[in-house]
């Protein structure tokens, strides 16, 4: 009997829409700031204006007795709470123990100092302003540079200097690549400070159930389950009396891969006032108090033959660090060197990473952590020696690929690329934007005295993150599978997406291997009681890892569906195959619903199996994987004002498998977004205090839907051999391969001008002086 939940069509690979979408669009989605309990509590938090300063006295006394107020907490309240957690590990890491409210001190702008519960949220915003603190402030160093000088100020006094830990690695034969060379470029090139800007800020509600000991924690996150494990720690409570719920995100880009000092600080609040309490970011929080992204300033030097060849390459990394570690800070320049060489063949390569604290806020994940700056490194590099050496930018690039046969490639970094076709997404990018016409036009339009640039960026990245020191946890993943005695299928996954479109993908892939609709099939994350134990989602390893584990727990369904099918049938000559199990001689068949009720009902079993149709599977994948491509940017850029118009951005993309078209394009696109708002507009800027003067969206410009140009995508496909679903990942490739491209573009188009390199932003008023005074 045919079941009506089978299809035939196939879905992966297929354009389907996000199964997300209709509750995100109708604004019927939940995110922490629509959570209501009865009896809920309001945090405010009350944070150091200083950048670093002693904390002499803290009188609470008005704003205890000011109207709706409950309770104000110190850091002296706060005290036998753990400190805030560091996930990374390196040889001599000086790690500052970071409490959730200060003690003694604060170094940087925004750090908690208290914490005022009211009834009401303008009651305890009010109070707020009546908690006292006499600070007696001290000096304040917010430039990583001038942070390493002999007698800077010290952020933390304990060590005598700022230096956080250094990190050297090499490979190859590096003295000699140099020494043969016959050319040498060196650059200065810094990948500013960012703020990552989500649309949603961070938030938390803390409940806590004393008679059941039991502490629910809902928060804006990632990586919920971790969460809940350090969290608990933080708090001395057992890991299985906590729970975390994960509802919408509303973008996270790395910056709520985090363990904040807020979720502890909620959590311990609540347990004291036996209320429910919410604490909601402001968005100057937000730019004060969440993570910032990238602050690098790098450099460099490449060894080249006269015809092109690259030798080696050499990198000095300077990151700004903070003003203490959040959860990855010190290891996101590591995955930097990691991919230093980018597409290129060179093995001799050399690094060192010196990290040094400043009085600013903490850089941790942002999108594409650490790959963005590598890449827009070493293709800064290429085109400057392009320049050197007189040739063409993609020339060169295709003469320095690694070859298509020379993969699984051991790069001189330690790394093992996966596979790769370099040169095809380059050659397909070249033709579709008209590479050949449009250096024809630059040459009429230079002749005019017009400013038209054209700009190429390869990148490779590294996804799928696996066992390595930059991940606090294992490489793994996990997923449950679950079919009802209906026939409807559950999938929890371990991962959590939070605007991936997981919940679509891992439909589709459950649809085709169990012959089910896709609206048959509800994906649950986000919450530790209900989905078995998982890492997260970050560096594009949702599908790769989440999804293989799925795939698996689908595999061990499968081979159950078909001997229960056979039981029903009383054949073992059968086949499973679009929602059916079919007996190959008779062609009887039973659908997945028969069988399902029948596993549940258990009346008879075949031997050696359980009733019920229920799988798990936690994988970590043998290798990373590493995705790559070509983007190629075409500016004009008005010689009056210094305007950039971008007239063409053209994406090649290959991510190995495609699940989802449609999503793939979505995630290059929010990734270019990003990637634009580095090249051209963004940058949290501190002053010589350690104020942060681009403190709100009056003064951080940030991308809007008019300023950006068409984007062109388009793919090559060369799958992965890590894992069978053959996926790379694809969430930060727009990010990583778009800078570059923007800047060699306009670099390009000031050439005559003897320009051989800006640093991002490219603001109008950068271009501009450089065109008034080349002219």
């Amino acid at each position: 009997m045919a079941s009506t939940m089978t299809h035939t069509e196939t879905l992966v690979g297929k354009r389907v829409r996000r199964c997300e979408d209709p509750r995100l669009i109708t604004g019927t989605a939940t995110y922490v700031e629509d959570i209501q309990m009865p009896g809920m509590h309001y945090a405010v938090i009350v944070r150091s204006p200083h950048a670093a300063a002693l904390i002499r006295s803290i009188n609470v006394k008005q704003a205890k007795a000011a109207p709706g107020v409950v309770a104000v907490f110190t850091g002296k309240d706060t005290e036998r709470v753990g400190q805030v957690p560091c996930g990374a590990s390196l040889p001599g890491l000086r790690v500052p123990h970071h409490h959730v409210l200060a003690t003694d001190r604060v170094y940087f702008v925004g750090h908690p100092v208290a914490v005022v519960v009211a009834t009401d949220r303008y009651l305890a915003r009010d109070a707020s302003d009546l908690v006292e603190v006499d600070y007696d402030v001290l000096p304040a160093v917010a430039d990583p540079e001038k942070a390493q000088v002999q007698g800077a100020p010290a952020v933390h006094p304990e060590w005598p200097d700022n230096i956080a830990f250094t990190f050297h690695q090499e490979g190859g034969e590096v003295d000699k690549a140099f020494a043969e060379a016959d050319v040498v470029v060196k650059q200065r090139i810094t990948s500013q400070r960012l703020i990552p800007m989500a649309m949603e800020t961070r938030g938390v509600v803390a409940e806590w159930r004393g008679a059941d000991r039991q502490l629910n924690l809902y928060t804006s996150t990632q990586i919920p389950h971790l969460v809940r494990t350090l969290v608990a720690q933080m708090l001395g409570l057992e890991e299985n009396r906590m729970r975390v719920v994960t509802p919408e995100v509303g973008g996270g880009f790395g910056s709520k891969l985090n363990v904040y000092a807020e979720e502890a600080l909620m959590g311990f609040v609540a347990m004291k006032i036996n209320k429910p309490v919410k604490w909601i970011e402001s968005r100057r929080e937000n730019f004060l108090c969440t993570i910032h992204g990238r602050g690098h300033v790098d450099y460099y030097e490449l060894a080249s033959k006269r015809d092109g060849t690259i030798l080696g390459i050499k990198l000095k990394i300077i990151q700004d660090l903070g003003a203490y570690h959040q959860l990855l800070t010190p290891a996101i320049p590591t995955l930097s060197v990691l991919m230093m060489p980018g597409l290129y063949r060179t093995r001799n390569v050399r690094a060192d990473i010196v990290g040094v604290f400043t009085n600013c806020m903490p850089t941790d994940a942002y999108r594409g952590a650490g790959r963005p700056e590598a890449t827009h490194g070493i293709e800064r590099m290429v085109d400057i020696l392009a320049g050197e050496l007189k040739m063409d930018p993609a020339e060169i690039r295709l003469k320095n690929f690694i070859g298509k046969d020379e993969f699984p490639y051991q790069t001189g970094t330690g790394l093992l690329y996966d596979s790769g076709n370099y040169a095809a997404p380059l050659k397909k990018a070249l033709d579709n934007v008209g590479y050949v016409k449009l250096r024809q036009e630059q040459a009429e339009a230079r002749k005019q005295g017009k400013w038209m640039g054209i700009g190429i960026s390869t990148y490779g990245e590294i996804c799928a993150i696996g066992p390595s020191p930059a991940t606090p946890a294992g490489g793994w993943e996990s997923a449950t599978v679950k079919i009802e005695p209906t026939g409807k299928v559950t999938v929890m996954t371990g991962a959590c997406p939070h605007g991936q479109g997981q919940e679509t993908t891992f439909a589709q892939i459950t649809a085709d291997e169990l012959g089910v609709g896709i609206d048959d099939v509800l994906v649950i994350r986000g919450d530790t009681a209900i989905v078995q134990y998982g890492i997260g989602t970050f560096g594009s390893r949702a599908t790769a890892i989440g999804g293989t584990a799925l795939y698996y727990a689908l595999q061990d369904l499968k081979a159950k569906i078909k001997k229960f099918g056979a039981m029903l049938l009383e054949s073992d000559d059968v086949t499973f195959s679009s929602g059916q199990v079919i007996c190959d001689r008779t062609g009887k068949s039973k659908s997945l619903p028969e069988i399902a009720a029948a596993s549940y009902r258990a009346l008879k079993l075949p031997a050696n199996t359980e009733p019920g149709l229920l799988s798990t599977r936690f994988w970590e994948p043998p290798n990373f994987t590493f995705p790559f491509g070509a983007h190629i940017v075409v500016s004009d850029i008005d010689g009056e004002t210094g305007q950039i118009k971008i007239r063409r951005y053209v994406a090649v993309d290959d991510c190995g498998n495609m699940i989802n078209p449609l999503l793939v394009d979505g995630q290059v696109h929010g990734g270019v977004a990003q990637g634009l708002g580095q090249a051209l507009w963004e940058q949290a800027v501190y002053d010589e205090n350690g104020q942060l003067v681009t403190g709100e969206l009056m003064d951080y410009a940030v991308p809007r839907a008019h300023m950006m140009p068409w984007i062109e995508t388009d793919h090559t496909t060369t799958p992965s051999p890590v894992n069978p679903l053959g996926v790379k990942g694809v969430g930060e490739a727009g990010t990583i391969g778009c800078s570059p491209a923007v800047v060699n573009s306009v670099v390009d188009a000031l050439s005559r001008l003897g320009v051989r390199h800006i640093d991002m932003p490219l603001t109008p008023e950068k271009i501009w002086k450089l065109i008034a005074r080349g002219n």
